[in-house]
């Protein structure tokens, strides 16, 4: 006995063979070219096929359905030829479909290729899950996620896909190569991976898609100081890739990643900035790595990988329907509850497959892997990086405001026009910028960050509101000196999607001005409220000593869901509010494509007049912004 314990220690220590590079390239390329189309896929699926609201829901549901349901027809395919010529078919037409997004200029043709790309790429995973060794599945997938999140950050969450020129062009092109190559060169093996990690995968790709995908999850208030949680995101998302190869071999912790995962998203649905993010993003490469322990390499273990997926990736869409429908119809229970319910999912196939292997030998973690995850995490903190903007105060007692509600940034045509607000806009020098529909990583809308994106465009700094929850609101964009900022939080009277009045108070030459940026849901329970707040903004108390003065000016803008002849204009009137526009001619603001009433609105109280406004004919949006030039008279003294 004495005498065999060393041999079977060195066994058990003996240093595995280095994976085959072809099949792990095919399945991250493959997985990083999926993430991307279904980035394009969902917000298309609201801003065209659903037109942001105007589409019944259940028709909406039935068509994103459809593209997850067809990738079944491969099962019956894969007995008619093989499983590989299935995976290899689905893996072109993937390639394909992300080469024409490349192209498409929005409409129609981007929301058909997104869908078909969606199909594709399901059909590629199940022939992967047939005729894949399963021995580095785990570390595959984990990968794919990983790296998709680390282009995704690196990109400053504005993805090839909708940005311009040879260069996205050659670097998708590049992409599609390495992948087809890969895919040709992936030899077919008997001993696939055990289905738990396939069905795993929809509900780890929900999670990666909510708390992997930039900083503004990690850290709300970070402002342009982001880049170094950026760089600490990047550096987990490796950490998370290594702890899938290290938890292909080992058998004892499948539980505590999954108690882990668990619990760091129940933190962050519960309003827990940063290292619930951090857990989670480290929690999901253990589990994928536990979950793909070994089982018996037989030829029904693929067939069952092969459904596993597709069920998996239903899952994924009934959880991302459910979780986001809460914002626009009361489900009965919070809609936070979702994503706690995947991790639960991930976590019990974690620790069912890790507690029916305990024998299966220990991997020691690849070298180097800490240096590369460093290097990459600082190199992509250093492009993120954006200096805060210097304020810049501005003499004389006229500013330019803009009010827009960006619709999370798709124009029109379905496309991302975070930069062309941007550019717009500097064009017409605002001093200050008021977004309404900010959206600032939801996965519904690509996981974008909004507000940074078009605050880097302007140079300017920027106060986030968050409204519907921690990542959808309104927002400030300004270099003026702020006095003060606070946001109120409006009752919902019984709609679904929640609102906030952000009161702000700026210094404007020798004076000070007082705004109220708001995006009412229900004006006829919201609009008492949001006067409630000017009279407070109006009549704030003044710095001691200062004395007996008139009442702060006050602006009152946003998305007022409000026409000027709607009795809720008649309360807020009623706070000392006039409507500016009436005299530019009353442009109307929606829809953008062809407006016909305004409801975005710039009013303002005794002691500011406007000079000029108008309603200018942009396509970056579903509304019409309002651009108004304010001249203060006779305004209260800064401090």
């Amino acid at each position: 006995m004495t005498e065999t314990a060393p041999q079977t220690h060195a066994t058990q220590r003996r240093r595995l063979p280095d994976p085959p590079w072809a099949p792990v390239v095919m399945l991250v390329t493959g997985v990083v070219l999926l993430f991307d189309v279904v980035r394009v896929f969902l917000p298309s699926l609201i801003t065209l096929y659903g037109r942001a609201g105007e589409t019944d829901p259940a028709s909406m549901g039935a068509y994103a359905a459809l593209w997850f349901v067809l990738p079944f027809a491969a099962v019956p395919a894969a007995r008619l030829a093989s499983p590989r010529l299935v995976g290899a078919a689905g893996a072109v037409a993937l390639a394909a479909a992300r080469l024409g997004l490349q192209a498409a200029d929005g409409g129609t043709p981007q929301l058909l290729l997104a869908s078909a790309g969606v199909t594709a790429g399901l059909v590629f995973l199940y022939g992967c899950a047939r005729t894949t060794a399963g021995t580095w599945v785990p570390a595959g997938l984990t990968g794919g996620l990983a790296g998709a999140s680390i282009v995704h950050l690196a990109l400053d969450r504005m993805d090839l896909v909708w940005r311009d020129g040879p260069l996205p062009w050659l670097a998708v092109a590049a992409l599609c190569v390495a992948f087809l190559w890969s895919v040709r060169l992936s030899p077919t093996s008997p001993a696939p991976a055990p289905a738990a990690v396939w069905f795993a995968f929809g509900p780890m790709l929900l999670l990666a898609g909510m708390y992997c995908g930039g900083p503004a999850m990690l850290a709300q208030d970070t402002g342009q100081h982001s880049a170094p949680f950026t760089a600490l995101a990047v550096a987990l998302q490796v950490a998370a890739l290594c702890a899938a190869v290290v938890y292909t071999w080992t058998t004892s912790w499948g539980w505590t990643a999954g108690l882990f995962l668990v619990a760091g998203v129940a933190a962050a649905e519960a309003g827990v900035q940063g290292l619930p993010a951090l857990v989670t993003t480290v929690a999901l490469g253990a589990c994928a790595g536990a979950a793909g322990l070994r089982a018996a390499d037989t030829e029904s273990a693929g067939r069952r990988g092969g459904v596993a997926v597709l069920g998996g990736m239903l899952v994924f869409l009934v959880a991302a329907f459910l979780y986001y429908a809460a914002f626009d119809t009361d489900l009965g229970f919070p809609n936070a509850l979702v994503p706690v319910a995947a991790a639960a999912l991930v976590a019990a196939v974690a620790f069912r497959r890790s507690l029916r292997h305990r024998t299966t030998p220990v991997r020691r973690a690849p070298r180097r892997w800490g240096s590369m995850a460093l290097s990459i995490a600082l190199l992509t903190g250093l492009v993120t990086w954006q200096r805060l903007p210097a304020e810049r105060p501005i003499g004389g007692n006229e500013f330019t405001l803009v009010a827009y509600n960006i619709r999370m940034g798709f124009g029109l045509g379905g496309r991302l026009d975070l930069d062309r607000i941007a550019a717009w806009a500097a064009t017409r020098r605002p001093d200050v910028v008021l977004l309404s529909e900010v959206d600032r990583g939801w996965l519904l809308n690509g996981g974008h960050d909004d507000l940074a994106r078009v605050a880097r465009g302007l140079g300017m700094r920027y106060y986030f509101a968050p409204a519907a929850d921690r990542l959808w609101g309104d927002a400030l964009l300004t270099n003026l000196p702020v006095a003060e900022i606070g946001s109120t939080r409006l009752n919902r009277h019984g709609y679904p999607t929640g609102a906030q009045a952000q009161s702000i108070v700026l210094e404007v030459g020798d004076h000070e001005v007082g705004i109220v940026n708001t995006h009412l849901q229900e004006p006829h329970g919201q609009a008492p409220e949001v006067a409630a707040i000017a009279r407070r903004l109006a009549a704030a108390a003044l710095p001691p000593g200062v004395g007996v003065a008139d009442p702060r000016p006050v602006i009152v803008a946003g998305d007022l869901n409000t026409t000027p002849s709607d009795p809720q204009m008649r309360v807020l009137e009623a706070a000392g509010l006039s409507d500016p526009l009436r005299a530019f001619g009353d442009p109307p603001t929606s829809p953008a494509e062809a407006p016909v009433r305004r409801i975005d609105h710039v009013l303002i109280s005794a002691g500011i007049t406007a000079v000029a406004a108008d309603a200018p004919r942009v396509p970056f949006s579903d509304h019409l912004p309002v651009v108004v030039r304010l001249r203060l008279d006779q305004a209260r003294p800064g401090p």
